[in-house]
């Protein structure tokens, strides 16, 4: 293409060979490597029908074999179509690159390889590794605590070991000066030694005998007014200047917080007895009043690192070992043990017993693989402490005639509970997915528990800082996608790696009545149009059928893999690779999509071709590619198009060369729905990106091409691949029934490389997947000058990309100016060649 021809593109039509048969069709070539099945010898049967039998004949079947191309392009055209949203209509869009952003998200939350079934659950209440035992069940000590004075031993520990948390002076100057704190924070993290830590201080010069500190039973009495009765009727100023440490539970179905004329009248009876009082209050909707008002503060956590540092410090000094503290506080930096722990910050119990770990690995007394395991037991114990015994207060008898049991405020109750384990699911996700989320599961719990009572729950009660305080979560901002397109929005995370994973293995090995709701909840998620929440819950649901396979294959797997939704079905696909992740199952999984591809229904073949192209559920990539052949083929090709989707995906595999090769062979196959599987196949290799259909990060060679077309993408990191990729492409082309569709996908990847004149979205970038406009144009000529120069050897491809480049410049939406049909022509066609062609035309 010559650039003074291109400078006139409405005057002129480019030059076609004999037998092309109108202005608007490309000009037909020959095959490279022989004809295709299917189009074979059209016009010589033609002329030897019409020579046959007569002109009249020889009209009728030239009509209908015109109909039947027709009909055999219309087919590809179909079957080029997502194969996922035929729910939503033929053109129901789908986004398939959130999907596999969701999914590589998930299997990096979820996918730690932590070993929870190690540590001994039964004695869960105590850390007991080796000869150490710790105590760490936050929620009963706070519970079962007793009122008495505190042995002045325990303040002198307390002294010694307490760190002070940012604010400490803070807190003591507002008890001092209001004699009276309510001090919220969630359980575990310090805020009950940091109450007993203030007393100790404003205390020193108090009462001896009754003792200076007195805890005050939560269950007797009634809280904040039982403790002003108590404060009265001390006699003889026995205990003035004592400090109160009152521990209150307003989690608890029917507990109202005290209100503020309570408050003020607790402060004034304690400055009239000189003394001092700290309430303890978890955070969360029905402490806020109390946290808002005058007496309420909140307790921030202390440093995990100086916890450590402190309690190291301690223990080898019992020891009496003083040279291993530098190695100890190396050993706390360890990668394997930061990794091992997988929190990013220790609650005080956590701290010791992680203290305790490293000192007993310096002394010799644990092993390495002892002590790893250990620091993996850590989030498997928190976890249990925030589902033992939840429910345990709606199953105790009522007051009255004690058999009815108290069933109030279920919702209430499970909310914190369900927020847990959404975010063990979503976590990543955006804040507002995994509230939603929650308040479903919190429904399908309460009414699990309660099938007699319809759950209700308060519209306004909602605090997202209690949400993450009490899951040990934090939020940031990031990118959420939207409706192909990706904005900013609040994430939230846990606190630590381990923890989703911990909370999952938690609620599904111990508490078995819970499994029934969560699956109902999971298979609500299945429905979610977002990707961020059905395959994050997909691959979750992988995690879950890992630890009872079983069940999890009977009640989630096999009911959505057989579901008419093909939504349900790539959630079924999605957990079984998941679980084909380990190679404790790797082999049933492969057994059952084996049997699914052979003899299973229409839905379990669909289902098991999306299993097929994540590239772990067969023994090969051959084996794959039987299977998903096996699949397209069968039912006159009525499952091609996702068998094809599937193929395309394999081609993100290292074995690449595999997949290019059969697609080779099914292209010359005997069998009509062979070629047509190659045929489909090709098409989407061109118009599929990378994003779409790629499970690694980025930092990979593919990864780094996440706006690319897979076909230029593979162009540029496969080289030795070129000339194979623009075969097939050339095939396509030159094949009757996909040579429309075929030349639309050409017609696509010349317009992500035109890009940069003049910041053109081309098909992807109207889609809102092409995101790095006039700079992705640029980045992706790379890809055209290696393919388009294989692709154009000979002059009739060259005069097949002249037409279609003209076509391009007169399209009057979307018109190619002169200079960037002008800088494709030189893409493909080097000086050399363009020269030796100049030449040709003159002589």
């Amino acid at each position: 293409m010559a650039d003074e021809a291109v400078a006139e593109p409405a005057s002129q039509n480019p030059q076609k060979p004999q037998g092309s048969r109108s202005p608007e069709a490309p000009p037909r070539g020959r095959e490279r490597g022989g004809e295709r099945g299917g189009d074979r010898g059209d016009e010589q049967a033609q002329g030897e029908a019409d020579a046959h039998d007569g002109p009249e004949a020889g009209d009728d079947e030239a009509a209908e074999r015109a109909k039947e191309r027709e009909r055999a392009a219309d087919r590809i055209k179909d079957l080029t179509r997502d194969p996922l949203a035929e729910e939503d209509g033929e053109d129901g869009p789908t986004d398939l690159a959130a999907a596999a952003r969701a999914r590589r998200a998930g299997r990096k939350l979820l996918t730690s390889g932590r070993d929870f079934t190690s540590f001994d659950r039964s004695r869960i209440g105590h850390a007991h590794i080796g000869d150490i035992n710790v105590s760490l069940d936050a929620r009963r000590s706070g519970v079962a605590m007793r009122g008495g004075p505190v042995p002045e031993e325990e303040l002198r520990r307390l002294r010694r070991a307490h760190v002070e948390p940012a604010g400490y002076v803070r807190l003591r100057r507002a008890l001092e000066s209001r004699r009276l704190l309510v001090l919220g924070g969630a359980p575990g993290t310090g805020r009950t030694s940091t109450a007993l830590a203030l007393l100790d201080e404003v205390t020193r010069d108090g009462a001896g005998d009754g003792g200076r500190v007195r805890r005050v039973d939560p269950h007797q009495g009634e809280g904040v007014r039982g403790l002003v009765g108590e404060v009265n009727g001390v006699e003889g100023g026995e205990r003035r200047g004592t400090g109160y440490l009152l521990e209150l539970a307003l989690d608890r179905p029917g507990t109202l917080p005290p209100d503020e004329m309570d408050l003020d009248q607790l402060a004034s009876t304690l400055a009239e007895g000189d003394a001092y009082a700290v309430v303890v209050v978890s955070v969360g909707s029905a402490a806020n009043p109390l946290l808002a008002g005058r007496y309420g503060m909140v307790c921030p956590p202390a440093p995990s690192q100086e916890l450590v540092t402190v309690r190291l410090r301690e223990r080898l000094e019992e020891a009496r070992d003083h040279e291993s503290l530098e190695h100890a506080a190396r050993l706390a930096e360890d990668p394997e043990v930061i990794d091992a722990v997988g929190l990013d910050d220790l609650r005080p119990a956590e701290a010791e017993l992680l203290a305790s770990l490293l000192a007993e690995h310096l002394l010799g007394s644990l092993t390495r693989e002892e002590l790893l395991s250990g620091c993996r037991s850590i989030a498997a114990v928190q976890a249990h402490e925030w589902f033992a015994g939840v429910d345990r207060a709606l199953a105790a008898p009522s007051s009255g005639d004690g058999r009815t049991p108290v069933r109030s405020a279920t919702a209430a109750l499970f909310h914190p509970v369900a927020f847990r384990i959404a975010l063990a699911v979503l976590g990543g996700g955006s804040h507002s997915a995994v509230s939603a989320a929650a308040h479903l599961l919190t429904w399908e719990l309460s009414v699990q528990s309660d099938p007699d009572s319809t759950p209700s729950r308060p519209l306004f009660c909602d605090d997202p800082e209690s949400d993450r305080a009490l899951s040990r979560a934090r939020s940031d901002d990031g990118a959420i996608d939207v409706a192909g397109t990706e904005v900013t929005g609040q994430l939230i995370f846990y606190r630590g790696s381990a923890l989703p994973a911990a909370v999952l293995a938690e609620i599904w090995d111990r508490h078995f009545p819970v499994r029934a709701p969560v699956v109902r909840w999971l298979r609500l998620l299945a429905d979610d149009p977002r990707p961020q929440v059905s395959v994050r819950a997909a691959v979750a649901a992988g995690e879950l059928s890992v630890r009872d396979f079983e069940y999890g294959f009977g009640e989630l797997v096999r009911p959505l893999a057989e579901a008419s939704s093909p939504r349900r079905r790539v959630f079924a696909a999605t957990a079984l690779d998941q679980v084909a992740g380990h190679a404790s199952h790797r082999k049933a999984v492969r057994k059952v999509v084996d049997d699914w591809s052979r003899y299973g229904t229409a839905s379990l073949r669909w289902t098991a071709a999306m299993t097929l192209g994540h590239g772990r559920a067969a023994d090969s990539v051959d084996a794959a590619l039987d299977a998903l052949a096996r699949i397209g083929v069968r039912d006159e090709g009525r499952q091609l198009a996702v068998a094809s989707l599937n193929v395309v995906r394999l081609l993100t595999l290292p074995e690449c060369a595999t997949v290019l090769r059969r697609l080779g062979q099914w292209a010359e196959h005997r069998r009509e729905e062979y070629q047509d599987l190659a045929l489909v196949t090709i098409v989407r290799l061109a118009t599929t990106g990378v994003d779409e259909v790629l499970d690694d990060e980025p930092g990979t060679p593919l990864g780094d091409r996440g706006d690319w077309p897979l076909l230029l993408a593979l162009a540029v990191t496969r080289p030795e691949l070129t000339g194979t990729l623009a075969d097939l492409l050339w095939t396509a082309l030159n094949t009757a029934r996909s040579r429309d569709v075929a030349f639309d996908a050409l017609e696509a990847l010349l317009r992500s490389g035109s890009r940069g004149e003049r910041g053109e979205g081309g098909e992807r970038g109207e889609r809102g997947e092409g995101r790095e406009g006039r700079e992705g144009g640029d980045r992706m000529r790379p890809g055209l000058a290696a393919l388009l120069p294989a692709l154009t050897s000979d002059e009739h491809d060259r005069q097949q990309l002249e037409w279609l480049l003209r076509r391009m410049m007169r399209d009057q939406d979307r018109p190619l100016t002169t200079e960037q049909a002008s800088a494709l022509w030189r893409l493909a066609v080097p000086a050399r060649q363009r020269r030796s062609d100049e030449e040709e035309s003159h002589g």
